[in-house]
């Protein structure tokens, strides 16, 4: 179990996002769940990630500022038909 950082709920890690900090402060999303680095988790919600840029939840969990373009892909990848 993980907690959304938008919505702060515990859910399974399966239905959740991982956007992860490298030990090299490179920002990427992880759909595997196995990049090494700090994670920060997210819901497939636009809503849960709405409320996550507002309070900067993703920026405080994983103490760096996030590139617009990460922000970008969640979108997409929540807008896709298969998420």
């Amino acid at each position: 179990m993980r907690q959304c950082t938008g919505c702060r709920e515990m859910k399974p890690k399966r239905e959740l996002i991982r956007v992860v900090r490298s030990p090299e402060n490179e920002i990427s999303l992880d759909f595997k769940g196995k990049a090494q680095g700090r994670g920060a988790y997210v819901c497939q919600s636009q809503e849960c990630l709405k409320k996550a840029i507002k309070s900067k939840a993703l920026e405080k969990s994983l103490e760096v500022s996030i590139p617009d373009e990460i922000y970008l892909q969640l979108k997409e990848q929540m807008e896709a038909p298969d998420a």
